[in-house]
């Protein structure tokens, strides 16, 4: 049932995914004092394993974790650092996580070798219980900075945040999760208390900030906008200090490109989802100079597709 990493490389042409036709930086870790991150990621794949099936639909052929990791490894072949992450609600959608639980969501994410993912309200779906048995499974943490877990089976299985060194860089990471009252059914959260993200966000950026991160990335399931003022990944990118990037979710937009917006120290928090179910992979291209300056090089979405034969 499960793919293994060997298979991902065996069925590498099956990944059909181009990368639209702007024009990729090679990912060289030094250049003239510039030093360069890839970014990629996913939000709300919703147990999408398998790609949509060829039956005439819109979605025909699209997703699927052999693809998927595919890219993936491609990518990281061209030599620079990657970072791989998710913005949550990996579980639902599909009869692999009624049957299963979400183990093969997990473990397909462990094999991709995804460095880091916040929770979703369908995370929830199964149970905390259930979600903190299949995080035995993962070997990338799950970081979540505005829910407490305390007397619960998700105590000690989270962190609010994470540093990743990636070569010459410190890459902060944190977490934030959508309220879950009226939202997931309350026997199913617990005793689980949720806490202000834009204070939670702000708390953790500016302890990752003050460890020397070199940038600071917030894995969000908050939803990139809305019509009234609940919060949203737009009020957390206005209200942030020292947040450089939001990686969205719960939406299911498909960014044309990322959206911009001016934070509270007056400098440029960056926002980008893409969609939903692994039909697209996000890639975003980052350099660094040494004055510590950084640029977002590089922006655009790889949509992953079944190779059809030609």
């Amino acid at each position: 049932m499960l793919i293994n990493r060997r298979k991902f490389l065996q069925q590498a042409g099956m990944a059909g995914g181009a990368i639209a036709a702007a024009s990729v930086l090679p990912a060289a870790a030094h250049t003239a004092g510039i030093r360069r991150i890839t970014i990629l990621h996913t939000n709300d794949v919703h147990s999408r394993l398998d790609p949509f099936p060829m039956d005439g639909s819109r979605n025909q052929g699209m997703g699927g974790v052999t693809a998927r990791g595919a890219v993936i490894e491609e990518i990281r072949n061209e030599g620079g650092e990657v970072l791989l992450l998710d913005a949550g609600d990996i579980f639902q959608g599909t009869p692999y996580f009624n049957m299963y639980k979400g183990e093969p969501e997990i473990k397909a994410m462990t094999m991709m070798g995804y460095d880091a993912s916040t929770m979703g309200n369908h995370d929830f779906d199964g149970g905390l219980e259930n979600f903190a048995t299949q995080l035995q499974h993962a070997k990338f943490p799950i970081l979540i900075s505005n829910y407490e877990f305390s007397g619960t089976p998700m105590e000690s299985k989270f962190q609010p945040y994470k540093i990743f060194q990636k070569g010459d860089l410190k890459i902060g990471v944190l977490g934030v999760g959508i309220e879950l009252r009226g939202l997931v059914p309350e026997n199913l959260y617990g005793k689980t208390v949720y806490t202000n993200p834009i204070e939670a966000a702000n708390q953790s950026a500016d302890a990752l900030r003050k460890k020397g991160c070199d940038m600071v990335i917030c894995l969000s399931h908050l939803g990139d906008k809305y019509d009234d003022d609940k919060i949203s990944d737009e009020i957390l990118a206005k209200e942030t200090y020292d947040i450089d990037l939001i990686i969205g979710g719960h939406t299911h937009r498909f960014f044309e490109e990322p959206r911009k917006y001016r934070n509270r120290r007056g400098n440029d928090t960056i926002v980008n989802q893409v969609g939903w179910a692994g039909i697209q992979l996000g890639r975003l291209d980052y350099t660094f100079s040494g004055s510590q300056k950084k640029n977002l090089s590089n922006a655009n979405t790889v949509v992953i597709r079944k190779k059809t034969r030609e």
